[in-house]
C-alpha cells in the first residue's frame, strides 16, 4: 500500500512540476510578445519621437504676410509653387472624370488621370490594377520618376473631389518643399494619424522622395498591405511615410478652420444650420477652403461657376498675390 501511495505522490509531484513549467512558459511567452510589440512601435519613424508625436496643425499665411512682400517677391512666389495633380479614376467614374477634366484640374500646373484600366474616351496613365493601394503606390512612383525635377508639390485626389488650386498655392506660400510635408485633413485611428484621402493629399517633393525609397522595402511598405488585415490606401500611405519620419499634418486657415474638407459644401451647410443656425456661412467653411468631396458631376460645374465666374459687383477682395495659369492652359 505504501508503494502505491508513493507512486501516486510521485505522479502528483510530476504533474505539479509540469503545470508549473507550463505556467512559466505562458508568462515568458507573454512577456516576449509584449517586448516584440514595443520594439515594433519604437521602430516606426526616426526613433521614439514619431511614437510620441502629437496632432500637428499647420496654418495658411496671414494677409499681412503677403501684403508686406515686394512686387518682385510676389511674382517670384507665384511662379515658384508648382503643383502636379494626380487624379485616381476607374471606368465607373466616367461622369466625374469628365467633370474634373473640364473644371478644376485645368488650374493645376499639370494634371494627369491615373486609371485602373484603359478607357477609350479619355487619355490616362493606365495602371492595370483595381487595388486602390497599388494604384496609389504606382501613381506616386511614376510621378516621382517623371516629374521630380519639374514640380515641387504633388496633390492626389479622387474624382469626387473639387479643388481650388489657387487656394492650395496660397496655403503653401511659406512652406519649403525641400522639407517633408504630408498635408490634408487628418484623422486618428488608434495610434496612427493619417490624411483622409477623401479630402485630397498633398506631399512635398521631399516627402515623395522618401516615399519612393521606402517603396523598395517590402517589410516596411508592402505592395499588398498587411498580411493579417488590409488597411485602406490612405492609412497604408501614412504607415509607409511614418517609417521615413514623415507625419500627417492638419491644414487650417489663419482662424483655425479646416481647409481640406471630406464632405460637400451642401453637407457642411446642413451641419452648420443644425449646429450654428445664427452663423451658417461662418460656421460652415473656411473662406480659403481648398477641397470639398462627394460631388456629383453637375455639382462640379456649379462649384466652378461659383468659384471662378460669379462676381458680386463692387466687391473687391484686393488680393495681393496672383497665381498665373500655366502657359498652355485653357483654365478660367
Amino acid at each position: 500500500m505504501k508503494m502505491v501511495l508513493g507512486g501516486m505522490d510521485g505522479k502528483k509531484e510530476k504533474m505539479i512540476s509540469e503545470s508549473s513549467s507550463f505556467v512559466k512558459g505562458m508568462v515568458l511567452g507573454g512577456l516576449f510578445c509584449v517586448f516584440v510589440t514595443l520594439i515594433g512601435h519604437n521602430k516606426m519613424g526616426h526613433g521614439s519621437k514619431a511614437h510620441h508625436h502629437e496632432h500637428h496643425h499647420i496654418q495658411a499665411p496671414n494677409i499681412e504676410d503677403v501684403s508686406n512682400l515686394s512686387e518682385a517677391e510676389r511674382m517670384e512666389l507665384s511662379h515658384s509653387i508648382r503643383v502636379y495633380c494626380i487624379i485616381l479614376v476607374k471606368p465607373k467614374d466616367l461622369g466625374n472624370w469628365a467633370a474634373v477634366k473640364e473644371t478644376w484640374s485645368k488650374h493645376c500646373d499639370k494634371a494627369e488621370f491615373y486609371s485602373s484600366e484603359s478607357v477609350k474616351v479619355f487619355d490616362s496613365v493606365v495602371l492595370n490594377t483595381n487595388d486602390m493601394w497599388v494604384m496609389v503606390r504606382n501613381a506616386y512612383k511614376l510621378a516621382y520618376e517623371r516629374y521630380k525635377d519639374e514640380y515641387n508639390w504633388f496633390f492626389l485626389a479622387h474624382p469626387t473631389t473639387f479643388a481650388v488650386i489657387e487656394n492650395l498655392k496660397y496655403f503653401l506660400l511659406k512652406k519649403d518643399p525641400s522639407q517633408p510635408f504630408y498635408i490634408g485633413h487628418t484623422v486618428k485611428s488608434g495610434e496612427l494619424e493619417y490624411v483622409d484621402g477623401d479630402g485630397g493629399i498633398v506631399l512635398s517633393i521631399e516627402s515623395l522622395k522618401r516615399l519612393s525609397k521606402i517603396f523598395e522595402d517590402p517589410d516596411k511598405c508592402p505592395e499588398q498591405g498587411g498580411l493579417l488585415w488590409k488597411l485602406s490606401e490612405d492609412k497604408q500611405l501614412a504607415v509607409c511615410l511614418k517609417y521615413t519620419g514623415v507625419l500627417a499634418e492638419n491644414a487650417e486657415d489663419s482662424e483655425g478652420k479646416d481647409v481640406f474638407n471630406t464632405k460637400s459644401v451642401g453637407s457642411l451647410i446642413k451641419e452648420a444650420m443644425a449646429n450654428h443656425p445664427q452663423q451658417v456661412v461662418e460656421g460652415c467653411c473656411s473662406d480659403m477652403a481648398i477641397t470639398f468631396n462627394g460631388l456629383a458631376p453637375n455639382h462640379m460645374h456649379v462649384m466652378m461657376y461659383g468659384v471662378y465666374r460669379l462676381r458680386a459687383y463692387g466687391h473687391n477682395f484686393k488680393d495681393a498675390l496672383v497665381f498665373l495659369p500655366p502657359a498652355d492652359s485653357d483654365n478660367d
